[in-house]
């Protein structure tokens, strides 16, 4: 049976390319985003290729949209193998914790923390057991160095991000679902901006690996080139 995988923030960047490893390999892949336009023309670009891809409109930083589009996926009559929470932001202004304005904050913190739990949440139902979730997190988020100085609220919002992979990792442990955290590194897409390190396939190379390979066994980590790290 073809495996199904549903990638949030999926219309450009690593989630597109998620998609786009994925599906070449012979995933049905579901990809999800807020702006209706930039999704379908993505869908198209993957169907081009020769994909089995649907889209879904989801934007992560609201519940009632994440409700209503765990709805719309309930119609599809799909199971998913694998769920990857790849939204996120990182807007302009974020200089620092003590002077974000309180808006800011909660925008990022919506989108990067709140929007992959909930996400999670409302499609629990359909991810099959094995299966396998995905958080797109960074290094900024761990707390074992010091301050990268850059970009607070991000930061702090994936730091939020960590612990709930790990809280989450510890509920699904007995129900054989893997879910594990991934630094990507400093890619080259909108948010990166053109002076990253990586090229986008790099980006998502690790989260393939997690979606395909990587043993069920691993969950709760923090993964980065397909290694363990430190949170």
């Amino acid at each position: 049976m073809q495996k199904a995988i549903l990638i949030t923030g999926a219309n450009k960047g690593i989630g597109f390319e998620i998609a786009r490893q994925c599906g070449k390999i012979g995933f049905h892949v579901i990809i999800s985003g807020r702006n209706a336009e930039a999704i379908n023309a993505s869908l198209e670009k993957l169907r081009d290729m020769g994909i089995h891809a649907d889209s879904l409109l989801m934007d992560v930083s609201s519940m009632e949209s994440i409700k209503s589009a765990a709805e719309t996926f309930s119609q599809m009559n799909l199971k998913l193998d694998v769920l990857v929470n790849n939204a996120g932001i990182g807007p302009k202004g974020d200089h620092s914790i003590l002077t974000d304005t309180p808006e800011l904050i909660q925008t990022i913190l919506a989108t990067n923390s709140f929007g992959p739990l909930y996400v999670t949440r409302e499609f629990l139902p359909f991810i099959n057991r094995p299966g396998r979730i995905i958080m797109i997190s960074s290094s900024g988020g761990v707390l074992n160095g010091p301050v990268p100085g850059w970009s607070p609220a991000y930061c702090v919002s994936k730091t939020m991000l960590n612990a709930f992979t790990k809280q989450i990792a510890y509920d699904l442990k007995a129900d054989k679902i893997a879910v594990n955290a991934v630094c990507p590194g400093w890619v080259k897409t909108d948010m990166g901006g053109s002076g990253a390190t990586r090229r986008v396939e790099k980006g998502a190379e690790t989260p393939v690996w997690l979606a395909t390979e990587a043993p069920l066994s691993l969950t709760g980590k923090f993964i980065k080139d397909k290694e363990e790290q430190n949170w």
